[in-house]
């Protein structure tokens, strides 16, 4: 039975809004109105919220490939236009573990995976990116994974929301460094990150006008540099072909009914992504 929770509605969520742009219903009327306002100014952002939602899944249908069966989605948001999970599932299946920290989106993904997920092989935990060592706990207390074997760690779209320290500092290199360690040898990390770097300067200066907006909200954003997203990959084996643009990586992994998204030039998606392997030591 999923558990009542008392959510903020207040302002605007960043799961939620991000609900907004892929056209789900679980938002409520202030992510609407600043999700309204947001594609008003900034048509493109719907486009690129989508296109990051296909990298998702064909990164989910190349590591299934690859042998992969265990996934963890950290700030997995609302299961809207395709889960982890169900993606999976097309292909023979797979153990994941979703964690959010809003209430929202924790609520949605258990009612979801009441309806079509198991409890041996998917669970959600609500737990807080910025504690690695407490969320990797509650994730391995779900019994669902085996930690100590590799896994896919997915954090798409998720770390761009600064994740402030109690000085103000954000931490999100820092926090990645440190899931880089616990994963076990032979794990993947996939990452998806916006960021007006190489974009044409009309299109800079909208990103720039657009993060503005989070400003006024509980979650504000950053916008990273193509060299500063890459090196959270740390000493990762990047998959080819290495960090791209959305679009750009995996096409033949797509699914036989994705949507199609296309863009004038692949910066329009202005979110650089990629996908690296954990060395196997000697």
């Amino acid at each position: 039975m999923v558990q009542q929770r008392k959510i903020d509605t207040h302002q605007p969520n960043v799961a939620r809004v991000y609900d907004y742009y892929l056209g789900g219903t679980a938002n409520y009327a202030i992510d609407r109105e600043f999700g309204r306002q947001a594609l008003e100014r900034y048509p493109f952002v719907e486009a690129a919220a989508k296109s990051n939602r296909l990298f998702l899944h064909r990164v989910v249908r190349y590591l299934i490939d690859q042998g992969v069966r265990q996934f963890i989605d950290i700030g997995s948001g609302v299961p809207t236009m395709g889960a982890t999970h169900q993606v999976a599932n097309q292909l023979g299946g797979a153990r994941v573990v979703y964690v959010d920290n809003e209430e929202v989106a924790v609520a949605h993904s258990e009612i979801e995976l009441e309806k079509d997920g198991n409890p041996m092989h998917h669970a959600v935990v609500r737990a807080d990116l910025r504690e690695p060592d407490e969320l990797w706990q509650a994730v391995a207390n779900t019994g669902v994974l085996r930690l100590r074997e590799p896994v896919a760690l997915l954090l798409l779209a998720v770390l761009h929301v600064q994740q402030l320290d109690d000085d103000g500092r954000d931490t999100g290199p820092d926090l990645v460094a440190r899931y880089r360690e616990l994963l076990s040898p032979g794990s993947y990390l996939a990452l998806s990150h916006g960021t007006a770097d190489q974009v044409e300067q009309q299109r800079a200066t909208e990103m720039a006008e657009f993060a503005k907006m989070y400003d006024h909200t509980a979650t504000p954003v950053i916008w990273r540099p193509h060299a500063d997203v890459e090196a959270m990959f740390g000493d990762f084996e990047m998959v080819e072909p290495g960090a791209t643009w959305t679009p750009l990586w995996r096409p033949e992994y797509s699914g036989p009914d994705a949507p199609n998204v296309t863009f004038d030039s692949p910066s329009d998606s202005v979110v650089w992504a990629g996908v690296a392997r954990k060395p196997r030591r000697a």
